[in-house]
């Protein structure tokens, strides 16, 4: 598995009456980036938001440092830093 940052485009009506565009970026596990792309567009807020991809990133490294995927059972243990939290560090 690698790791790939989905960089997604979409208009929300609830937001400037939707005349302008938002983004995000998914990180999504996969065998390559097809099936990143694939992953995305059965997500139900990509179907749900009527999001497009604006571009596709694999992540193999960051600053100096191999990414590699383990397959584990635990699900979504990441630490989230709230702004106050973060400002703190």
């Amino acid at each position: 598995m690698k790791l790939f940052m989905v960089h997604v485009g979409f208009y929300d009506e609830e937001v400037g009456e939707g005349l302008y565009e938002s983004h995000i970026n998914f990180f999504i596990a996969a065998s390559n980036g097809k099936s990143a792309k694939k992953k995305a567009f059965n997500m139900e807020q990509f179907k749900a938001k009527k999001m497009h991809i604006d571009g596709i990133k694999e992540i193999s490294d960051v600053e100096g440092y191999r990414v590699l995927l383990e397959k584990t059972s635990h699900t979504n243990q990441s630490k989230v830093y709230s702004y106050n939290e973060s400002k703190k560090l």
